[in-house]
């Protein structure tokens, strides 16, 4: 079950976007979509009858031209995206996440969390906290751990609260889609390696994160942010392209119509390129792989107001459309 997608028709930056689609008795398949909400089925314009959004990424240097082509010759079959089902615009072979990647929100952490005895002002506490990030912008390495692609459903879908999720949180993120295997790439080759961007929501069990039983394992991101349904993703991936520049989107996620992050990605620590390159240093980055880049500031944890069942959450980012997903508690369904 999921919400009414009235966000589906949300204009996206260029002449068009990868999704994935269904009708409601069919499968789903790889499509291009334009702005004025008409898709094209890849499958026959690309002669492939098995195609996926993968296999097109997968070849994205050979297909992305024939893509642009078909947005401008007028043979393909087209139908209005109002009649198919939006699922997540890719299943990636990799998923890459990011904490801590946002100079506003790890300051206000840094504020909230002072040490016992910790008495100074708030405004000297803060200017610390600036300066600590604006050091770690210049001289140290992203964070960035490992997601399960398990996590992932459309950008429409329910989202399932489990029962054992004390403090389940929003974390709108910008995502970077790999197009071209990226191993050892340097920060200025890096987003030659990126296909497109796309919409996450990166929800987290806030009550999880930390084993109490092993406090000093550290993290725990297993049991807090890869439960089914704990990434909703897409509905679309924009072309690189017709982004022209990942340092000046904004992010706005509303819960229940109310603004709750809305922030530009001018606040990151670490730049796409960045997280892109640094992520390679260690794993082979391969078509399709997604990596997040962290939230900014405005979580539930910030507001004092966690996810419960009947929220609807409506995210967006500049250029690549709009999400919305409805939350459902587990012992509801």
């Amino acid at each position: 079950m999921s919400v009414k997608p009235e966000a589906a028709s949300a204009p996206f930056a260029g002449p068009f976007a990868l999704a994935t689609l269904s009708a409601p008795e069919g499968n789903a398949f790889p499509a291009l979509v334009t702005p004025d909400a008409q898709v094209i089925d890849l499958r026959p314009a690309l002669g492939d009858a098995d195609l996926t959004v993968r296999d097109v990424l997968d070849d994205w240097d050979a297909v992305m031209p024939r893509l642009t082509a078909l947005t401008e010759d007028g043979t393909p079959r087209r139908e209005p995206l109002a009649g198919f089902r939006v699922h997540a615009p890719v299943e990636p072979r990799q998923v890459f996440q990011s904490g801590a990647n946002y100079r506003q929100h790890v300051i206000d952490l840094h504020v909230a969390h002072r040490a016992p005895g910790d008495e100074r002002p708030e405004e000297e506490r803060r200017a610390e906290a600036a300066e600590i990030m604006d050091r770690r912008a210049a001289e140290d390495l992203p964070y960035v751990f490992i997601g399960l692609p398990s996590a992932i459903t459309g950008p429409y879908d329910d989202v399932v609260l489990p029962t054992w999720a004390e403090k389940p949180d929003w974390e709108l993120e910008l995502t970077a889609v790999i197009g071209r295997p990226a191993h050892r790439v340097s920060v200025e080759e890096a987003l030659d390696h990126v296909a497109g961007y796309t919409i996450a929501n990166d929800l987290t069990d806030r009550a999880t994160v930390f084993r109490r039983d092993m406090p000093q394992i550290g993290t725990d991101w297993l049991r807090s942010k890869n439960a089914p349904g704990f990434t909703p993703l897409g509905p679309w991936i924009v072309p690189a392209a017709s982004i022209t520049d990942t340092d000046d989107l904004r992010l706005t996620l509303k819960l229940n119509g109310e603004t709750m992050q809305d922030e530009s990605t001018e606040d990151m620590i670490f730049n796409v390129a960045r997280m892109v390159s640094y992520a390679s240093k260690t794993a082979r980055l391969l078509p399709g792989d997604l990596v997040l880049t962290g939230s900014p500031a405005g979580n539930g944890m910030h507001w004092g107001r966690l996810l419960r069942d009947g929220d609807v959450m409506d995210a967006s980012i500049t250029g690549l459309g709009a999400q919305r997903t409805r939350c459902v508690a587990e012992a509801a369904r």
